[in-house]
């Protein structure tokens, strides 16, 4: 084993984080208080992709979205989602509480078993994290599923 004196010095890096603002989108309603709402918000970023698509709803205190980011784009019946990916744009957006939504390229909005069993762990980390995992908004053709209002959290 090398004495610390004769080691090199190791470079670390300073660093900053920031959210940059790609675009904005108007929300009459102002706040999200019900699937409904998620729903309307989110639709015209995933319900006519041809692959899955996870976005999740950044909301405030009052429950207000703040920004909408796309977590993972998969393929046409499945994608990849961690924790650590879903939080870190929670923590850097100051969230109070998120929604999580994705779309089925089928147009069948029932909630698969992995659906369910992500969905869980996201709201388990979210509860240690202190950032409230809402609901779970699955898009289909022209329908959605909320796993809020079908008792799956």
């Amino acid at each position: 084993m090398a004495c610390p004196s004769t080691m090199k010095a190791k470079r670390v890096n300073i660093v900053s984080l920031k959210m940059v603002k790609e675009a904005s989108v108007l929300y009459a309603a102002r706040r999200i208080s019900s699937p409904d709402d998620a729903a309307g918000l989110v639709r015209e970023f995933i319900e006519d992709a041809d692959r899955e698509r996870l976005v999740i709803i950044y909301l405030n205190t009052k429950n207000e979205p703040t920004a909408i980011h796309t977590v993972t784009i998969g393929t046409l019946n499945g994608s990849q989602v961690h924790p650590r990916e879903v939080f870190k744009a929670a923590l850097l957006a100051n969230s109070a509480a998120i929604v999580l939504a994705h779309n089925h390229p089928s147009g069948d909005p029932t909630p698969s078993r992995e659906d369910v069993e992500i969905t869980r762990r996201l709201k388990e980390c979210g509860d240690l994290l202190g950032v409230s995992v809402l609901d779970h908004i699955v898009v289909g053709e022209g329908q959605y599923v909320s796993f809020l209002q079908k008792g799956l959290m």
